[in-house]
Formats: structure tokens, C-alpha cells, sequence
């Protein structure tokens, strides 16, 4: 017969195992980031389950992890953290992960979509575009597109192009009330232009691309802010939405200073080619490599194609991305 005591201390020895056990059984064993370092940010388009799968990475959550482990589940600002997974995130949100170092357990997955609103244009051509509160976005998947008409209310996630466009990797039609009430919709980005009436919103911080006039009278937040602005226009009347409120937000491009990250996104600013400046920028957050940098599915000219999709490892460094590893796609 074991002694009592010792039982207790085999139980606590199994329990301090177990997380480590679950993260080596469970999915994937690619830790992100491509290294036994972790990143502990990770934010591109989910493309799976098991449990959810992020750049490639299967980020482990709940009972995955142990049997006490919860992961904080954030939709557009609502703690679904009780939801299953495949009930909180679909495939094609941008969210954003964050996880331990060293291991890919999901602590935290956030996300927020770019804007919800009502088509008030929709037309075909080379892109299939519709504009949605000023914002313009492109639909790449031909049957979303036809299924969609005029007046239709819809949920966007994508990534922005050099153009400030939405390129959409997420569509929700909403299903309008009946009969319907009083709505609000929302549209988030950075400001710029900000003056005592109002500002511009478009999807990249330097202003450049597509924006819209946002009237807001108390005046407008600090150029190269990132903000949600809500209101009750269906669409843009002169060109201008008229905010009911605004709440600021971390972009997904912003991260704190030493953070090891990884950020899929397609190239806004292309490289020059010059010898003296290797960098290149993703939604506008700048990219520096160096000759220790290392290209996968492609080379370091790739990066002077606009829009190219990336996905890029490395640190933020005093507001810029300081690449240990770039995917071209």
C-alpha cells in the first residue's frame, strides 16, 4: 500500500505535468513563431480548428491546455469566454491571440471586426467592391458577392490594402429587425485631419487612402489615433457620418515596446530596393529586416510588390517590427 503523503505528492507532481503534457499531445507542436521562444502576440485570419488555428498555428484553449485552464474569448468587445470555440470565431476573422512564451496556449483571443453597416453601393469589375459607411471593400469569394444586394447589413473583417481599402476575409450578412427599430452601426480606423468638428477615419494611420469625414462637434481625437466611431447613419450624407459617440482602441498594428509578435497583413509600402533602408510596411506598421532575416516562400525583392501578403516574426522595436522571419504567401 502507497502512504497517504506520498499519494498527495504523486497527485500535485501529475498536476504541475499535465499542462506541459496537453501542449505536447494536443495539435500541433510548432510553437509560434516558428521557435521554442513563443511569440506572445499573434494576430492574422483564423484558417482552423484544433483549437483555433492562427498563421498556421494551432493555438490550444480551455480543456486543451488542462482541465482548469480557461482562454478569455472576445467578440467585438463581449466576453463569450463560456462559447465554444467555433461558436465565438469563424474562419476568416482577424483576431488576435495572446499567448505564453514558449508554448502556444491561447490566454487571450480578441476580435473585433473593421466595421458593420449597411451596402450602400455594391458594383462589379475587375474588384468586386461594395462601400459600407464611406469605407470601400473588396470581395474576393464571387458567390458572397452575388449574394449580396444593396441595403444589406454586414459584418467586415479583412486587411487593408495600399489603397486604404478593406479587403475582406469575413463577411456576415445581419439579418435587419423586424419591425425595425431605432440602429447603430460601426466603423473603426485611425483619424486623421482631426480638427474642432470632426476628423477623417480610413484604415491606415497615416490618413493616406480611402476616408471618410466623420462630424463629431467636441472635436476630433489626435491624428493617428485608432477609434471606433458608431452612429446611426446608414450611409455617408454628403460624404460625412455623424458619430453619436467614439471610444478609443489598440490597433492590431500596436504593441508594446520588446514584444515578440507575429502580424499577417498585406505590404502598403512597398521596399525601395535601397541598400541603406531595409523595411517595407504591413497596414502601415513598418518592417525592418537585416541580413540574419529570413525569407520563406520567397525573396526579399518580393516585398517590393504592393499588397503581397506577409506574415512577419519578429520584435517591436521602438515602433517598428524588427523581422527574424518573413512568409511571403
Amino acid at each position: 500500500m502507497i502512504p497517504a503523503g506520498r499519494i498527495r505528492r504523486l497527485r500535485i507532481r501529475i498536476l504541475l505535468l499535465l499542462p506541459t503534457f496537453l501542449s505536447l499531445s494536443c495539435g500541433s507542436t510548432d510553437f509560434a513563431g516558428g521557435g521554442t521562444g513563443g511569440t506572445g502576440i499573434s494576430t492574422g485570419a483564423v484558417s482552423g480548428y484544433g483549437s483555433v488555428v492562427v498563421n498556421g498555428v494551432h493555438f490550444h484553449t480551455d480543456d486543451e491546455v488542462a482541465p482548469w485552464f480557461r482562454t478569455k474569448k472576445m467578440s467585438n468587445g463581449s466576453d463569450k469566454s463560456p462559447q465554444k470555440d467555433r461558436d465565438v470565431f469563424s474562419v476568416g476573422m482577424i483576431v488576435t491571440v495572446r499567448h505564453g512564451t514558449g508554448d502556444n496556449n491561447a490566454q487571450v483571443i480578441e476580435y473585433r471586426d473593421n466595421l458593420r453597416g449597411a451596402i450602400a453601393v455594391k458594383a462589379s469589375g475587375a474588384d468586386n467592391i461594395i462601400e459600407v459607411l464611406g469605407q470601400t471593400v473588396v470581395v474576393d469569394d464571387a458567390e458572397t458577392f452575388a449574394s449580396l444586394k444593396r441595403g444589406d447589413i454586414v459584418e467586415v473583417s479583412g486587411f487593408a490594402d495600399n489603397a486604404g481599402r478593406i479587403r475582406a476575409a469575413y463577411i456576415l450578412p445581419m439579418a435587419p429587425p423586424t419591425p425595425p427599430p431605432f440602429q447603430e452601426f460601426e466603423v473603426k480606423g485611425f483619424v486623421s485631419e482631426s480638427s474642432s468638428t470632426g476628423f477623417r477615419l480610413g484604415p491606415l494611420p497615416d490618413g493616406s487612402g480611402i476616408t471618410v469625414m466623420v462630424s463629431y462637434p467636441p472635436g476630433g481625437p489626435a491624428n493617428g489615433t485608432y477609434v471606433e466611431v458608431v452612429t446611426s447613419d446608414r450611409e455617408p450624407v454628403g460624404g460625412v457620418i455623424t458619430a453619436t459617440r467614439i471610444a478609443k482602441l489598440a490597433a492590431r498594428t500596436e504593441f508594446a515596446d520588446g514584444t515578440p509578435v507575429e502580424l499577417e497583413g498585406l505590404v502598403t509600402t512597398p521596399w525601395s530596393g535601397s541598400v541603406n533602408d531595409f523595411s517595407f510596411a504591413v497596414e502601415g506598421k513598418r518592417v525592418q529586416w537585416d541580413a540574419d532575416t529570413e525569407f520563406v516562400g520567397g525573396a526579399r525583392n518580393d516585398t517590393r510588390q504592393t499588397n503581397r501578403r506577409v506574415q512577419v516574426q519578429g520584435t517591436e522595436t521602438g515602433g517598428f517590427l524588427s523581422a527574424v522571419r518573413i512568409i511571403l504567401r
